[in-house]
């Protein structure tokens, strides 16, 4: 098993994360010059599209349509895990302070990236019940023709959200319990183990509806009241705020020494350990969130790309920020050589506000890892719907991503760890090489949905408005979100 992990480690991830920030940089710089810089200019237009509620009285649309805030939450409950707890205490460690600035810049950067697949996911979802799917498997088949891709992709995607994540995330919240209470038995992580599978099962055998219920409330309550204790980090030690900045801005170019004395092997790793736990923190470019992207109903695809963007900012520059700053404020020794993650920001809390913060990023890491779960789950759920709709094979499955709750509880997973960022590289390498070419029907989109704000008009998309664009399964003005196209017809013509 050492051998494999080795291996896996040291010959496969190595060299594939030596590609990957800059592919994801590219990409990012690309999309941003393509939309004049949609993930900035547009800020605004994200507020107001995440707030949106769909409409009631159309064909398809009724109480159980899924919300552009409710999709937000679905893939915010996937983003904002234990990897803005754990991985950014893992990231400062092993690359500094300045790791956090290359996490913003990941997140600045690639939300462009993220706008263009969520955009993407929106045209090409296909009808699901009461509600809708897709994601890149489907913009791949749909879009690019290209199913041989989109099988690769959704087996990679399946076993990295549908198992490995999960089980990193069971894994973290022992960890943090180990801190908290003391070295857990093994059989009491086989109970943590089961108590997470359990109440996982309630919801996720309820499939998307329900999930979407749960994590409207749970993310924002879990999130809002981490922001709160980190705002009181802040507050108390606000005189030394501009010291942790122009830290922060010093390691990132290396000024501030990591574990070696030179300036560019300080500079490397901390832009290494900024991009690889920035993507694994906010997964834009993964093509992980284009699953929960699409299950909205709205009224132009752009405003679900415009919502996700906003998504990348919600867990990046806010929340993965906070368990910074609390760290970077606190006066913990981060640089001790020894690894940590979930256990530094716990008694960086403690440090701060007393012997409850411990407990309390314990009661956060379980609420973020059970959330997590969930999106998780159904990212995965969405892929497995793209092979079959048997039912069988989807109850075969739900059991599997329980099992591998349980497991991760009770196991070491530094494979499993490994085996996780190999294959989100696989899901990078794959989900870009097909958002690059469908990229210019994402900016005929954006034009479009400029056009009819400028017109005055709520944006509304209709499938004819791109007849040039084939094996679109939805937009045909059925839907209640849709319903009123006519006028928006009428001003893209004329332009």
């Amino acid at each position: 098993m050492e051998l494999l992990e080795t291996f896996i480690t040291d010959v496969i991830n190595d060299n594939l994360w030596m590609i990957l920030p800059f592919l994801l940089v590219a990409a990012g710089l690309y999309f941003g010059a393509r939309t004049m810089l949609v993930q900035i200019r547009m800020i605004p237009e994200m507020f107001k599209a995440v707030v949106e509620k769909p409409a009631k009285d159309g064909e398809f649309a009724d109480k159980q349509d899924i919300s552009a805030f409710k999709a937000f939450t679905i893939s915010a409950a996937s983003r904002v895990g234990t990897a803005n707890v754990a991985g950014v205490a893992l990231a400062i460690t092993l690359g500094g302070p300045g790791a956090v600035f290359w996490m913003w810049i990941i997140a600045l950067v690639g939300g462009a990236t993220s706008f263009i697949e969520s955009t993407l996911a929106q045209l090409w979802k296909v009808k699901d019940g009461d509600s809708y799917r897709g994601g890149p498997a489907y913009y791949m088949t749909l879009g690019l023709n290209a199913r041989w891709l989109a099988v690769i992709f959704g087996v990679a995607i399946t076993l990295t959200f549908g198992f490995v994540y999960n089980a990193l995330q069971s894994n973290a919240v022992v960890e943090a319990i180990t801190v908290s209470l003391g070295t857990p038995s093994t059989t009491a992580k086989a109970f943590v183990g089961l108590g997470m599978a359990a109440l996982s099962s309630l919801v996720i055998f309820g499939g998307v509806q329900r999930i979407a219920n749960v994590t409207q409330w749970m993310v924002p309550f879990m999130a809002g009241a981490y922001i709160i204790v980190g705002v009181l980090v802040i507050v108390i030690n606000i005189q030394a705020v501009p010291a942790m900045i122009n830290d922060i801005i010093a390691g990132a170019f290396g000024f501030r020494p990591v574990a070696t004395a030179s300036v560019w092997g300080a500079f490397w790793l901390a832009f290494m350990n900024g991009m690889r736990r920035g993507l694994f923190s906010n997964e834009a470019g993964e093509g992980s969130v284009p699953n929960a992207a699409a299950t909205a109903t709205v009224s132009h695809p752009v405003k679900q790309g415009l919502v996700q963007t906003l998504g990348v900012y919600f867990d990046t520059l806010l929340v993965c920020s906070i368990t910074a700053f609390i760290i970077l404020l606190s006066g913990v020794d981060y640089a001790t050589g020894d690894i940590q993650s979930s256990s530094l920001t716990q008694s960086a809390l403690s440090t701060v506000v007393g012997g409850w913060g411990v407990h309390f990023i314990t009661a956060v890491m379980f609420f973020l890892a059970f959330s997590s779960v969930l999106g998780n789950y159904y990212l995965a759920q969405a892929n497995i719907q793209y092979f079959t709709d048997s039912k069988i094979v989807m109850l075969v499955f739900r059991l599997l991503v329980l099992a591998s709750v349980f497991f991760g509880a009770i196991a070491s997973v530094p494979l499993i760890w490994a085996l996780g960022d190999t294959f989100a590289g696989i899901m990078v390498v794959i989900n870009l090489s097909a958002i690059v070419p469908l990229g210019g029907v994402a900016y005929k989109l954006l034009r479009n949905y400029t056009t009819q704000k400028k017109a005055g008009l709520d944006p509304v998309f209709h499938r004819d408005m791109l007849p040039e664009v084939r094996n679109i399964a939805c937009w045909n003005g059925t839907d209640a979100a849709t319903e009123n196209y006519k006028e928006a017809m009428e001003v893209v013509k004329k332009k």
